[in-house]
């Protein structure tokens, strides 16, 4: 297999994962927040430029195209975890669950919807990426936390990046209702 810029990319992401949660655990206090949510927001960009690369550049694979929402939901609920193991609330570990909860749901309903060769219909949708755009810029900050209002604002888009979340389920589990209530 040949490595492409966008699978670089990918792999350079999951690569991040280990020194995120180390740079979470291992720095002094307050210097860990900072540490470990550059490392999220550069994996953030990098998830930003390999699928836009990708497809500029026509480098789509088939390895890139696994890779990357993988790459994407592990540090995701890793942050998740990570946040709601520091916050110790209801208030993030409810829009943690149903985030966490969404992303299962959704990988399953598109692995079965690929099964009955229909994995078209429950493409990424446009709600879906401004969810991912509040949840990138809710986890970097409730990661930093320099101060109450970078916490507030990261708290005000986990709630909007949680409301889109269910939206977008919403919208998923429409468009394949028709399959998935389908008798035969």
């Amino acid at each position: 297999m040949k490595i492409n810029l966008p699978t670089f990319l990918t792999l350079f992401r999951v690569i991040l994962i280990p020194f995120f949660v180390l740079a979470f655990y291992l720095f002094p206090h307050e210097w860990s927040g900072f540490f470990s949510s550059l490392i999220f927001l550069i994996a953030a960009v990098t998830d930003v430029f390999d699928g836009y690369l990708a497809r500029r550049l026509g480098q789509t694979t088939k390895f890139g195209a696994f890779l990357d929402p993988v790459a994407d939901k592990i540090m995701v609920t890793i942050a998740l975890v990570l946040i709601t193991q520091y916050y110790q609330t209801w208030w993030i570990s409810i829009p943690a669950i149903i985030i966490v909860s969404r992303e299962i749901i959704i990988s399953a309903l598109r692995e079965w919807m690929a099964e009955i060769g229909k994995r078209n219909n429950v493409a990424v949708s446009s709600i879906g990426k401004i969810k991912t755009i509040a949840q990138m810029t809710a986890l970097t900050w409730l990661l930093w936390r320099p101060c109450d209002l970078v916490i507030y604002a990261g708290l005000a888009a986990l709630f909007i990046a949680t409301v889109l979340t269910l939206l977008s389920m919403i919208q998923y589990l429409w468009v394949a209702q028709v399959d998935l209530l389908d008798n035969d």
